[in-house]
């Protein structure tokens, strides 16, 4: 039986997509600069839509640094932040509204504190940055269509969603808020051991199965690994069978099935800056 707010939330979905649903052009244009790629069947791109319009309707998507954003890549961010939650909830993103986009890496400061004591103020060029509870800032130079800054499987809207989704419990510690039938200990024991595995590999080869950057913290290596998921998801089954095993199991997809018809190459990764 369905809750008088189910039936409510249900019934205030239907009336934004009757009045709002992404345009079949402009979907189209999303799908050929990429969606495609990610082998989603009818059913799950009609899902995908859905979900992508209803996003746009609940977040504000705006330029920054002189950035004019267009229809196009409004509908663009959508999908592939839509991408993560497709077998999820649209809730999940819940809490926080607002989307920038700068044309380029942008500049963060951070307070840093030296061996004496001294805090320093530095800056860092980021081309993307989740806040807890804040907004999703993006680099639409790394963030457009065909853009893989990083090499082959990094993907900077994936990665800085997957961190707003890990950000569920809280804090982002590489623990998303966990399905009740997923085992807290399993996830800790499987994350825990291959976030030390690719330490120690990283100290004799700079070129590891995982993008090297998964290996600043445990919630950097969940956003790294959520990218390679559904980017290159038979290299991440290769290097990590039991992560891939536990984000099929969280994300309720199985992208490695959908592309098995696919050939991919499984190719080492350059370091982040």
């Amino acid at each position: 039986m369905i809750g008088p707010w189910r039936h409510w939330q249900r019934w205030s979905q239907q009336r934004q997509l009757r009045h709002g649903r992404i345009p079949v052009g402009l979907w189209e244009r999303v799908l050929d600069a990429g969606v495609d790629r990610y082998g989603l069947d009818r059913r799950e791109l009609h899902r995908l839509r859905e979900l992508a319009s209803l996003f746009l309707h609940r977040k504000v998507i705006h330029g920054a640094g002189g950035q004019q954003v267009d229809d196009f890549m409004r509908a663009w961010i959508a999908a592939e932040a839509c991408l993560l939650i497709l077998n999820l909830d649209l809730a999940d993103y819940d809490g926080w509204r607002e989307i920038l986009v700068y044309p380029g890496n942008f500049a963060v400061a951070h307070e840093v504190t030296d061996d004496i004591g001294l805090v320093h103020e530095e800056y860092s060029l980021l081309d993307g940055e989740a806040w807890e509870q804040g907004p999703v800032i993006l680099a639409w130079d790394d963030a457009r269509p065909g853009a893989h800054p990083h090499g082959e499987g990094s993907n900077v809207i994936l990665h800085e969603f997957a961190h707003k989704l890990d950000m569920g419990n809280g804090v982002a510690n590489g623990m998303p808020p966990l399905h009740p039938d997923m085992n807290r200990r399993e996830w800790t024991r499987t994350f825990t051991r291959a976030y030390a595995r690719l330490q120690r590999q990283l100290e004799h080869h700079p070129h590891a199965g995982i993008d090297p950057y998964a290996a600043e913290s445990p919630a950097e290596f969940f956003a790294v690994v959520s990218e390679e998921f559904f980017e290159t998801p038979a290299r991440l089954h290769e290097a990590e069978p039991g992560v891939y095993a536990l984000l099929r199991q969280y994300y309720r997809q199985d992208p490695l099935r959908r592309t098995s018809g696919r050939h991919s190459l499984v190719r080492p990764l350059p370091c982040r800056r």
